[in-house]
């Protein structure tokens, strides 16, 4: 009769521990598995997570005087590269009443609006994609509020002596919290870096990944080109703001990477059904039939006193 040789259970691997090669970094990039979104915990967690964050942003000590020297100091660095293009666009587009009232309105509005439809709309088609893409958004806006506590940055409408149109002052627009009686609801010395440019992006990038129509992703596009424009054109930022939410926003996708071990958009578009175990049958699976391999080696174990 042949030796019998019986795996400890140091040899054995199970299917509940699986291994990855290339050590701790490989297993640190392991592929998570998307569960599906349920409706109210993600419209918790966004009411939440969004208060906390305006909490926090209008919490960082205003600094004036030093957000204005900042301020200055972006300016003569745009300056210095012939790229202090923001006055001219201001003057610009503020002479042209109708364009520049539906910018501020844009400015206002779309920032939440689009947002909010691109993860609806993620949630409903992409819903195995969307807990990723969820995690780049809210990774975006976190590291956001470092740069406001490290940063302070006066938005170009409030420097002194660069002779900026503040167009929601100028124009009586309603609804922005840049400007007019809705000012003090929001710090307006946090401009560096720019969420409506992050999450412009975010959208555009989102939109341009997954979707199939052609004019679709080209308006995902679009999207954050407009807002660029609007965001100079109203005085509100300078372009190297849009740079720090092109920032942020790579930072959201380098978290979302690491966490699920995937790009976003190559992780399955739907949730797979959790698979089903048959009423009578324990966790760990069926018991062994009598007189099989597997009950033959727990015997031989348990009469040599393994």
């Amino acid at each position: 009769m042949g030796e019998t040789t019986v795996k400890t259970s140091e040899s054995r691997t199970t299917p509940s521990s699986p291994t990855v090669d290339g050590g701790r970094f490989a297993r640190a990039l392991r592929v998570r598995t998307p569960r599906r979104p349920r409706i109210w915990f993600e419209i918790l967690l966004i009411a939440v997570s969004y208060w906390l964050y305006s909490l926090i942003r209008n919490a960082v000590p205003e600094q004036k005087a030093q957000a204005l020297r900042n301020a200055d100091w972006i300016w003569q660095v745009e300056h210095s590269l012939g790229l202090a293009f923001e006055h001219t666009v201001n003057q610009a587009v503020n002479s042209v009443t109708w364009l520049i009232v539906s910018m501020n309105y844009y400015y206002a509005t779309l920032h939440f609006v689009v947002t909010i439809g691109v993860l609806v709309w993620l949630y409903r088609s992409q819903p195995g994609r969307y807990a990723a893409f969820r995690t780049v958004l809210f990774a975006t806006t976190a590291v956001a509020l470092v740069g406001y506590y490290l940063y302070p940055l006066a938005p170009p409408r409030l420097m002194n002596g660069q002779q900026f149109v503040d167009t929601v002052l100028v124009h009586h627009t309603w609804g922005s919290m840049a400007s007019g009686n809705l000012k003090h609801m929001s710090n307006q010395y946090a401009a560096m870096p720019s969420m409506h440019i992050g999450w412009s992006l975010w959208c555009g990038v989102t939109i341009f990944l997954l979707a199939k129509a052609p004019w679709a992703r080209i308006l995902g596009l679009l999207y954050p080109t407009a807002t660029l424009v609007v965001i100079v054109a109203t005085a509100n930022h300078f372009w190297m703001d849009a740079v720090g939410g092109v920032i942020c926003l790579a930072f959201g996708f380098m978290v979302s990477y690491f966490w699920y071990g995937s790009r976003p958009h190559r992780l399955p578009r739907l949730v797979e059904p959790a698979a089903s175990v048959p009423q009578g049958v324990p966790p760990g699976g069926p018991s062994p039939a009598p007189g099989t391999d597997q009950e033959s080696a727990e015997q031989e174990k348990v009469s040599s006193g393994r």
